[in-house]
């Protein structure tokens, strides 16, 4: 059964791990999200709903046609902030260890306006984004 935590941190939002993107709640509002699902076109009708201040998925090896993060595309048309992180430095479908371990291997320019880069860190990434202003 997938795994869903709701970490409160002293300042900014709330940080959601998720292992499925299937999991997002209504009460995710404005949250940032971190789930081990693939950054492909079937998790665009979830998140859509939601106003996040940011969500990272993992890459799924990216496949054919970037099928593992074209969803980053959809999201910044939304100016919605997304990145995905490597399959090989997290488990497909652990958002905690995607949240320890995890290593940005794309970003969508939304992302990258916040000062998020490939090859850094996701915790790292997930701090820098906390620190700003919404």
């Amino acid at each position: 059964m997938p795994n869903r935590r709701v970490i409160i941190r002293d300042n900014g939002p709330r940080l959601i791990l998720i292992d499925s993107i299937t999991q997002i709640e209504a009460s995710d509002q404005g949250c940032i999200v971190v789930t081990g699902s693939h950054g492909g076109m079937s998790v665009v009708d979830y998140v859509k709903p939601h106003t996040l201040r940011a969500v990272f998925f993992n890459d799924a090896g990216i496949g054919k046609d970037q099928a593992g993060i074209v969803a980053l595309k959809a999201f910044e048309e939304r100016g919605l902030p997304a990145a995905a992180y490597s399959h090989m430095s997290a488990r497909i479908g652990d958002a905690v260890d995607g949240w320890q371990n995890g290593i940005i291997s794309h970003i969508n320019p939304s992302a990258r306006t916040l000062g998020l880069m490939p090859a850094q860190s996701l915790k790292d990434a997930i701090d820098m984004i906390s620190k700003l202003s919404p």
